[in-house]
């Protein structure tokens, strides 16, 4: 059971590490933000990564993603992955980089699995193999070990133990493990935005050495990435039959910052330009949501928000909403109710979408 250090008030919905209720960063985010930013300073800390983006004036420039660091001599940026090594940028680049993959049977637990065409035969015969479930194909999932935000509720934390290894992959070998069988590539994470540079040139020597068959190219993603490089994503998006799939952690520009350490505009921003985009394609979706439904933090209202968001772009953009397993910083938190999922999924119906699913069902309780 955590204490909220504003209000006092105790309660198994506030978390311990963050130190601040919900009610309190709405109603006093200035305060709020300021126990919150020391939460996030020591959970980096802690494995070695800056606390801060950095900002140093003579520093080199960074403009991947959102945080678009200024990083000094001798430093790191925020994610970790680059370093201004005597005036120059070292680090992962678009042809060695810090990931690891696998194979996964289809259909395979995916944020889209029920509107895609690997889970649905969606796009059949263009983009799907089969009408249905693409039974005995795989996809390569491609797990990248860095981020570009800092969510204490991470579900993937561990990838934070491997981004100061030294070693580094190449994307030939990325590129040699797509067999005939695999029929999508899906990078997630840790996130991709921080070596997007490197999936995108993975996608296209794939698509390359692949060619006239089903290849469908698709990332999960927070949406902090650089505009220019979301529509090179869009493109090859398009093309494949693949997605992209955008995390909206919360619509509160507050409860983003205090839960992820990131604002939240650069991703809404990215969302509506995405959404622009992939009006060229209806089917298969070329754009899915989902948001995570953390206890005590995210409620209906927050997902209302969302939803009435996305509606007013497109109320056929499919929507997961996902239930919440305790990780990380706020592992002191409950999983998700059924109650909480049953009002969050009236209250993103209502508010106007069409295509809204609960996903992660077997960790309510």
């Amino acid at each position: 059971m955590g204490e909220c250090t504003l209000c006092h008030i105790s309660s198994t919905f506030i978390s311990k590490a963050l130190g601040v209720c919900f009610k309190c960063i709405r109603q006093d985010p200035g305060q709020a933000l300021e126990i919150a930013t020391r939460a996030h300073q020591k959970s980096r800390a802690a494995v070695g990564l800056p606390e801060i983006p950095p900002r140093d004036p003579d520093g080199l420039s960074c403009k991947v993603c959102v945080n678009e660091c200024r990083i000094g001599d001798g430093n790191i940026g925020y994610c970790g992955l680059r370093k201004n090594d005597g005036g120059k940028l070292t680090g992962v680049t678009t042809e060695f980089g810090k990931l690891s993959w696998y194979h996964d049977p289809l259909p395979t637990n995916c944020v889209a699995d029920w509107v895609c065409p690997g889970g649905t035969g969606a796009g059949y015969p263009k983009y799907a193999y089969c009408q249905g479930t693409e039974s005995g194909y795989r996809n390569l999932a491609v797990f990248f070990h860095a981020c570009s935000f800092n969510c204490l509720f991470c579900q993937n934390w561990h990838f934070k133990e491997e981004t100061f290894k030294p070693e580094t992959i190449s994307v030939r070998s990325l590129v040699a493990d797509v067999d005939k069988k695999t029929t999508c590539i899906c990078y997630f994470g840790g996130d991709p935005t921080p070596q997007l540079p490197l999936s995108l040139k993975a996608s296209r020597l794939a698509i390359k050495e692949n060619p006239d068959r089903i290849l469908r190219v698709c990332w999960e993603t927070n949406g902090s990435m650089n505009p220019k490089l979301l529509d090179q994503m869009m493109d090859l998006v398009l093309k494949s039959g693949g997605c992209v799939k955008f995390d909206l952690k919360a619509w509160d520009e507050h409860l983003h910052q205090a839960l992820t350490g990131a604002a939240n505009q650069r991703t809404l921003d990215n969302f509506v330009r995405a959404a622009q985009i992939s009006m060229h394609r209806s089917l298969p979706p070329p754009l899915v949501a989902s948001t995570l439904l953390v206890p005590g933090y995210i409620d209906a209202g927050e997902i209302s928000a969302i939803a009435k968001f996305i509606a007013s772009i497109n109320p056929n953009i499919p929507y997961s909403l996902l239930a919440f397993h305790p990780q990380f910083f706020m592992s002191d938190l409950p999983l998700t109710s059924k109650s909480l999922a049953d009002d969050c999924l009236k209250a993103a119906r209502d508010a106007g979408l069409k295509r809204v699913r609960l996903g992660n069902v077997h960790l309510l309780v």
